[in-house]
């Protein structure tokens, strides 16, 4: 099969950026796996192609990337040419604006709360795709531009549509891969359009007229507060969302007593699901496989991805490659800072709270990865390879993502090769994936006193 993401960025195989994405070789391939898992798998099982691919088109136009929603849509107009028509009206009305949004929980972050657009499937539209793909839609357009105002009602709503636990996690991983494939893919884009600097491969890289394939669909913001909800959100009927909750009963857990972080912190935080995990004792050997580790069947956090054991096997595989692999390429330090200013700005505490620990840990510099989660991620942190790497990173992490061929140059400026470029792109549009998980199926807890 073509890869999707060398597709997307316009790269053939054996073209220089495609043999040194193959220095991450296992990371190549699972993104890939990845895309077979959670938009083509043998069996579909509960979750048609074709909803799959409306999701999927939906997601692609709110991140607005021309190539990848029209993959999307002919993918979605071989099931189905009315859903396919439906989506793209969809788009048309949910309009277009910059993101990520996201009210916090904390009041001592209440400074960084912005408001942006909701998104509500009209009745006509929701019939032709029914209403629990309707709810799936909506769903994505919470994940896509405002993950961190997630809440356990918002898995209460899919459940009240007809979907079920295993269907959740799929869909959630579904939306969160493409926001790691789309913005990848973005990402190589802006190199192909740019000459090849220092590298391991051999030969050039000849511009092209590509680009990243931004769209310019324009809309506007509505704002307001749902204490249901607890995020800046349109009118909804909160006498239903109570209704859905109190119907999900023990299925969605809330934790009113929940120790939550006021702040980012280094270290310290735990993660706690909102629909439950697979028991431990019920783990089969396929659900064990798909841990690849041992000691992941203890986090809850694994076992709850578990229950989409296939895609969850391609994306640890994708994740250790791009993080540990260290045969050449980018430091440590500097791929998990990458990791937390994506984080930092998605509004993630749980991810920026493990990796900038991490980066601490490798770099020595405590404080000054403190500055970074302290002042956000516009911080000078006083090194030019970490801002860098910061500017790279949150220019990907944006919706519509804005990393360009000035990135690229500010990266190779401070000595970062084309290798190296692309471990931070692999490491900042990851999180994008691994956020969106994090923020729509649990929440961080306190375990530990932070600095």
């Amino acid at each position: 099969m073509t890869d999707i993401i060398n597709a997307l960025a316009g790269i053939a195989a054996e073209d220089p950026l495609d043999l040194l994405r193959d220095h991450r070789a296992q990371a190549k391939e699972n993104a890939q796996l990845s895309f077979e898992a959670l938009l083509e798998p043998v069996d579909p099982g509960s979750i048609s192609y074709r909803d799959r691919y409306a999701v999927a088109a939906f997601t692609a136009g709110l991140l607005g990337s021309e190539p990848a929603e029209e993959f999307y849509r002919d993918l979605l107009r071989d099931e189905d040419e009315s859903a396919s028509l439906g989506v793209a009206q969809l788009l048309d009305e949910a309009g277009f604006a910059s993101g990520p949004y996201g009210i916090h929980e904390s009041a001592a972050l209440a400074g960084e709360n912005v408001s942006g657009p909701w998104f509500r499937v009209d009745e006509k539209t929701a019939g032709v795709l029914s209403e629990r793909a309707a709810a799936g839609l909506e769903f994505a357009h919470l994940l896509v531009l405002h993950p961190r105002d997630a809440r356990p009602v918002h898995l209460a709503r899919l459940l009240a549509a007809g979907w079920d636990e295993d269907g959740i996690v799929t869909l959630a991983q579904l939306v969160s891969f493409l926001n790691f494939q789309i913005r990848i893919s973005s990402g190589l884009a802006a190199l192909v359009e740019v000459p090849v600097a220092v590298s391991a491969a051999e030969g050039s890289a000849a511009p092209t007229e590509a680009g990243t394939g931004v769209s310019t669909r324009s809309g506007a913001a509505s704002a307001g507060r749902d204490d249901l909800t607890g995020g800046a959100e349109d009118a909804r009927d909160v006498a239903a969302d109570a209704r859905a909750l109190a119907e999900a009963g023990d299925r969605i857990s809330s934790y009113p007593d929940l120790h939550r972080p006021p702040l980012y912190q280094q270290a310290g935080l735990g993660w706690v699901p909102w629909i439950a995990p697979v028991a431990e004792a019920d783990l089969t050997d396929v659900h064990r496989e798909a841990l690849v580790e041992a000691g992941r069947a203890k986090n809850a956090y694994f076992r709850l991805l578990v229950r989409d054991p296939d895609a969850l096997r391609a994306r640890t595989l994708t994740d250790f490659d791009i993080f540990f692999n260290t045969t050449d390429g980018l430091g440590r330090a500097e791929r998990e800072i990458a990791a937390t200013a994506a984080s930092r700005l998605n509004g993630c505490l749980f991810c920026a709270s493990v990796h900038s620990d991490r980066a601490a840990v490798e770099s020595g510099r405590r404080d000054t990865v403190q500055r970074l989660l302290d002042d956000g991620v516009d911080a000078d942190l006083g090194d030019p390879v970490w801002n860098a790497v910061v500017a790279a990173s949150v220019a990907l992490t944006r919706t519509p993502q804005t990393f360009g061929p000035e990135h690229v140059s500010q990266l190779r400026d401070v000595g970062l090769d084309d290798g190296d470029i692309i471990d931070v792109l692999n490491c900042a549009t990851f999180f994008n994936w691994a956020n969106r998980l994090m923020l729509t199926l649990g929440e961080p807890e306190v375990i530990a006193p932070g600095r």
